[in-house]
């Protein structure tokens, strides 16, 4: 009989689940996207009940779409959008407010706040992290200070929270009725409240934030057995939890020390595995949890985060309606021969890595008469290619390391037109893998890692295989040349906020 991992792959805008077999090939898919709600300047919610409904509603499509049941399902992952915040009533197992999201900016004054003693860096030796909007500890102080009876309702234990990996796990294991309450070392190590050192919730940075430890899940690794789960997948171990650019991480085997991957979404999110040892960051990267197997030691990543890219090309076809679909940017884009002397600099919300400016702001920059709506595309796809160009350098600063090649995943990799120009202003190959599901498929490893459905890393090492590789073109002049220009085009944007 056939036997599958299942796993529930919690995004921004949409939920998935997907079926792997052993070889790690994806079989059946199903997909349910969610409302985005926008209900002041800066903030981002999700309804958390219908991403709960919609994860239930795609695992009972995947198996109907496999003809598998349950007794065929080895083991389910959940890998999810991190620092996205849930809060919800223990008893009813009814949220108390909606998801805020990761890209919400509410939380700013908080931020500023935490940092006027010891500045944006005040925490970053225990947690790796700067202090900023991105995290999940900022937006639960503001959650608790700005919901009616939150903070009363935390203090008497009546209340929970978690990112989205926890409120999922809650739910598939029982809810209310004992379901596991727990969240993994690497969405953990995203909320400014762990400390890298003991990978447990820190209580100066609790005390800091005003946030009671018991309405906080039990930090566990990310790739064991948390509970079983109920409903359309009853008896199956839930074994495997990652955030999604970790688990992206995991899926494209950058088990090695010097390995980096890069995902194309909504934003970018670029991972080097540093190995053992947390290197703290001084070029404005990110120090996080890769994962941790079991009882192992856990491993270490430095990231660089980048809020807009594919959310630039939604941008294009919603707001300006140059193109009617996402993929018409590449045939559009390959109308002129280069951006026609412009740069579009997508700080819609300020600019993440390796910048941290929430005081910037988008700017279209270069304009002349001569410019039209393909050098618009290509400039679009062009700043996703000069961001990630920006983390690199940013890496090779703080660890010498200079990459053999970048490996690539995520939604925009279908688009070749900015694949090679990826290779060309790294000066880099640039390789995409037959599976380009490698979010869900890192958890799915994770799980299957729990269960022995894969006896250890060498064996999922052994499953990657190549898809396409390219290979830098551009003159190292040219290359120098435009970077200049994108260099400069980002230093205008800062400041714009007061």
């Amino acid at each position: 009989m056939p036997r599958y991992i299942a796993v529930i792959d919690q995004g921004t805008s949409s939920t998935r689940c997907i079926l792997f077999d052993h070889t790690g090939r994806a079989g059946a898919m199903a997909q349910a996207e969610h409302r985005q709600f926008y209900p002041r300047p800066g903030w981002v919610e999700h309804d958390p009940l219908e991403i709960w409904r919609n994860a239930q509603a795609v695992v009972v499509e995947a198996l109907r779409k496999a003809e598998v049941e349950a007794d065929e399902i080895v083991a389910l992952g959940v890998t999810n959008q991190r620092e996205t915040l849930v809060v919800w009533d223990k008893i009813t197992g009814k949220p108390v407010y909606p998801a805020i999201v990761w890209q919400d900016t509410r939380s700013a004054e908080i931020c500023e706040r935490l940092a006027i003693e010891g500045g944006q860096d005040r925490f970053r030796a225990r947690t790796g992290l700067p202090i900023a909007t991105y995290f999940s500890g900022p937006k639960l102080q503001w959650l608790l200070d700005n919901v009616e009876e939150a903070r009363i309702q935390a203090e008497r234990g009546e209340l929970l929270c978690g990112t989205i990996d926890s409120w999922l796990v809650w739910n598939l294991t029982g809810g209310n009725e004992g379901g596991a309450h727990v969240t993994d070392v690497s969405n953990a190590s995203r909320t400014l409240l762990m400390n890298l050192e003991t990978l447990a919730w820190d209580e100066e940075l609790l005390a800091a934030m005003n946030i009671p430890a018991s309405i906080l899940p039990t930090i566990r690794s990310s790739s064991e057995i948390y509970g079983v789960a109920q409903g359309a997948l009853a008896g199956v171990p839930v074994a495997g939890i990652l955030g999604d650019q970790q688990a992206a991480l995991f899926g494209q085997t950058c088990f090695a020390e010097g390995e980096a991957k890069n995902t194309y979404g909504t934003g970018c999110f670029m991972l080097l595995n540093t190995g053992l040892k947390p290197v703290q960051s001084r070029h404005g990267l990110i120090t996080t949890v890769a994962y941790q197997l079991g009882g192992a030691a856990p491993i270490f990543a430095l990231e660089g985060s980048i809020a807009v890219t594919g959310a630039l090309l939604q941008w294009l076809r919603d707001n300006l309606e140059l193109i009617r679909t996402s993929a018409e940017v590449e045939s559009l884009a390959n109308t002129v021969e280069d951006n026609g002397g412009i740069y579009i600099v997508p700080a819609f919300s300020g600019l993440f890595a390796p910048y941290w400016r929430s005081d910037a702001r988008g700017i279209v920059i270069g304009l002349t008469r001569y410019v039209n709506k393909g050098h618009f595309a290509r400039a679009a796809l062009e700043a996703t290619a000069y961001q990630t160009r920006d983390i690199v350098d940013a890496m090779r600063q703080e660890t010498g390391l200079n990459l053999d090649a970048l490996k690539v995943d995520g939604g925009m990799v279908v688009n070749e037109t900015l694949m090679q120009f990826q290779s060309d202003i790294l000066g880099t190959p640039v390789i995409r893998p037959i599976v380009t599901e490698t979010t869900a498929l890192g958890a799915a490893y994770a799980a299957g890692l729990a269960v022995g459905f894969w006896t250890d890393i060498k064996e999922l090492r052994d499953l990657w295989r190549k898809d396409k590789e390219w290979q830098p073109r551009m003159t190292a002049e040219t290359r120098e040349r435009l970077y200049a220009g994108w260099s400069k085009a980002v230093e205008r944007t800062f400041g714009w906020l007061d």
